[in-house]
């Protein structure tokens, strides 16, 4: 049975290989697509990215160490019921210098498109077990986030010879650059 999370709670997970999938629903009203995209941060003991490989997200779909695959990019986002996109994790394969993954979502061209997650809906992140698909846990973002346009949706960072995840839900203005400059 999954569990499901509240902002700021933490688990262990138990597991090798997790999948973190990620999902919204756009709202209808802006007349435009709404490209979201999930990426994952490699985050080294000094709070970040041992190098620019180190960033996974639609162009960069591999981490160095080949633990962590990114999600196929879905341009037009809320295209189905579950999962909008998936990033898969291998946490026996992830490097020693890696101490958490950040997973986070951020809106394509939030600017030209004037769109924010205030008009994003149902957004949540799960992770589940990769070998038999069972969910193990699951945050519903429930916070409305008018002007923000990136989101820390949750992070698996280690802990006592194993991995956790916490549910972050944070919001921040100014996209993707606002994370990788915070990371870089």
């Amino acid at each position: 049975m999954a569990i499901n999370l509240t902002k700021g709670q933490r688990i262990e997970i138990g597991l090798q290989k997790v999948g973190v999938g990620l999902g919204w629903d756009p709202n209808d009203s802006s007349g435009q697509d709404f490209d979201l995209d999930a990426s994952a941060f490699l985050i080294g003991g000094n709070g970040k990215l041992p190098s620019d490989q180190h960033f996974v997200f639609y162009n960069n779909k591999l981490s160095p160490d080949g633990a962590v695959v990114g999600a196929d990019d879905d341009t037009t986002g809320g295209s189905s019921d579950g999962d909008d996109e998936t990033i898969q994790v291998d946490l026996s394969k992830v490097a020693q210098n890696v101490q958490e993954i950040v997973f986070t979502v951020t809106i394509h061209e939030f600017d030209v498109r004037k769109q924010n997650f205030g008009q994003v809906r149902n957004s949540f992140i799960r992770i589940y077990n990769a070998l038999d698909n069972e969910e193990i846990a699951k945050y519903e973002l429930d916070e409305d986030f008018s002007t923000e346009t990136a989101i820390e949706f949750g992070r698996l960072y280690r802990r006592d010879g194993g991995w956790r995840f916490e549910a972050i839900g944070k919001g921040y203005q100014g996209g993707l650059q606002t994370l990788v400059s915070k990371y870089s």
